[in-house]
């Protein structure tokens, strides 16, 4: 694949891996993104990586834009020739799916949606063809998910599902946006699931919630001390389906400061996955119950 290269004004680059996402185009804008944190080119200030693309902001007064386009364009040689292969980690998410806050809110907002006579998680089952709605929730937390990007609001994760294509899962978003979504809701919108971090507007659909904080600007939950974001790309997710009375245990834990995400320490590599997709997983799934 051959990067797409826009200047933003006086002082942004935007490099376009691919039109469309797929672990291929974000290992290069991983390797990319790398390649220039590492280069240390005098005048980049910021690299703000996303799932097939990057930004770099730079300060034209130390380094020419054009000078910087160069810069990128050498790097990406270097790149596309790079092991596609990441030192990460996989955790267990437990969502707790059709769950009364999200349901509640969802039905507020039935006019900006698809099919006003069905709740989120069903319209997206029947769209994906399932028979039913405990079919999807099969589909959706039986495969990892990839964090491809962490942003839109702070701390929330875009994850990808990785199976083959035939098999990803696809929804529309909202047809217009809904102005509330409660806080830790598990949506999707594309091909891509996420948890919104914190409450606000939205677009996504919404399937459940999970009871484990992944933002804390206060850094006051057990497993955030260190560092106010839970995510970074790369991250393997799995999820867990939780009833109300596992979701009610965990929200004590977390207030508790008893929580902690159940994970592992894997190696992920891209040219394994894509030779034995469903070994693959099941080798970081085996990683993750030994952990």
């Amino acid at each position: 694949m051959s990067c797409r290269y826009t200047f933003g004004g006086d002082e942004h680059i935007f490099v376009e891996v691919d039109e469309a996402m797929s672990l291929e185009a974000f290992f290069t804008s991983l390797s990319m993104t790398n390649a220039v944190r590492e280069a240390k080119i005098k005048g980049v200030t910021e690299i703000c990586p996303a799932n097939a693309s990057f930004q770099i902001k730079f300060n034209p007064d130390e380094i020419h834009p054009d000078d910087m386009m160069a810069e990128l364009k050498r790097l990406e040689a270097t790149a596309e020739s790079a092991e596609a292969k990441l030192d990460t980690r996989i955790v267990e998410i437990p969502v707790y799916y059709q769950d009364p806050w999200t349901h509640e809110t969802l039905m507020r907002f039935r006019e900006r949606h698809q099919d006003p006579n069905a709740s989120d998680i069903e319209y997206a089952a029947r769209i994906n063809g399932y028979d039913s709605v405990e079919d999807f929730i099969k589909a959706h937390s039986g495969a990892p998910w990839f964090v491809s990007m962490v942003g839109f609001v702070s701390g929330l994760p875009f994850l990808y599902q990785m199976v083959d294509r035939q098999r990803q899962i696809q929804v529309p978003k909202y047809l217009r946006p809904r102005t509330d979504t409660p806080k830790l809701t598990v949506g999707y919108g594309g091909s891509f699931s996420c948890i919104y971090s914190v409450r606000g507007a939205g677009g996504y659909q919404m399937f459940g919630i999970t009871p484990m904080p992944i933002f804390d600007p206060q850094q006051q939950v057990s497993y955030l001390k260190d560092f106010m974001v839970f995510f970074k790309p790369g991250d393997i997710v799995k999820w867990k389906p939780i009833s109300r009375e596992e979701y009610d245990a965990d929200v004590a834990a977390v207030e508790a400061g008893t929580f902690m995400p159940r994970m592992a320490e894997v190696t992920f590599s891209l040219d394994d996955f894509n030779a034995d997709i469903d070994g693959t997983n099941a080798k970081l799934m085996e990683a993750l119950n030994a952990g």
